[in-house]
């Protein structure tokens, strides 16, 4: 089996799947810190163009009512059959991130190494005050992540956009979808890279990947789950 070195920015994700990676390959530690190139504006069909925010802010200032009182779990906010489909070989119960506030935020992952293909997800859930500090945040959170779009149909506001970075010749693609839900925020994460090839998978693939997560994490976070 030849020897794959994996790129450092891909390390940090990877420690918890070790065990799964091919032997002799070498793991260093490291955040994913190459610089994206932004490549992406989401498919028509799913994402309109970019904007601050897909309910106006004026709008959200005047609304100090609060809806979610706590983080729902979020392990439990994707069907079984999506874990499967987007993280195969993935743990479907996933793993909780441990958190300095777990009744105002809590992120759940899911990763996996099948033969050289590697997927990760995140699941996120943050809690604020009130619907106007919310969408304070979601607009902050947006303004970060430029050469998107918004997703109309998901939550108060949706934004989601699609980063391609390259580092020791590995490619990785990562889609990141916020959503706010009154004053709730609701983030995914979802990333993949072939180390055979060193290519990443299709944009169009990560970006569907990330909206489907996010849809079902809004849902669950509606039935209280």
């Amino acid at each position: 089996m030849r020897h794959l070195p994996l790129p450092l920015a891909l390390t940090a994700r990877l420690s918890p799947v070790a065990v799964l990676a091919v032997a002799g390959w070498a793991l260093t530690s490291g955040p994913l810190a190459a610089a994206p190139a932004t490549e992406h504006q989401p498919d028509q069909e799913t994402a309109a163009q970019p904007s601050a925010g897909g309910s106006s802010s004026a709008d959200a200032s005047k609304d100090t009512s609060t809806t979610y009182a706590t983080a729902p779990a979020p392990c439990g906010s994707v069907p079984k059959a999506t874990i499967t489909s987007l993280v195969p070989g993935a743990k479907t119960a996933g793993k909780e991130i441990p958190s300095t506030d777990a009744k105002l935020r809590r992120t759940c992952s899911w990763n996996a190494l099948k033969g050289y293909d590697y997927r990760w997800l995140d699941v996120s859930y943050e809690i604020a005050d009130t619907n106007s500090a919310a969408q304070k945040e979601y607009e902050e959170r947006v303004s970060d992540k430029s050469g998107g779009g918004n997703v109309p149909g998901v939550g108060d506001s949706a934004y989601s956009v699609v980063n391609l970075t390259t580092e020791s010749k590995q490619q990785t693609r990562e889609g990141v979808v916020v959503v706010r839900v009154n004053n709730a925020l609701v983030m995914v994460t979802y990333n993949g890279s072939d180390f055979e090839s060193k290519k990443a998978p299709a944009t169009d693939e990560i970006n569907k990947g990330a909206i489907k997560a996010a849809k079902e994490a809004v849902a669950a976070l509606r039935d209280g789950v």
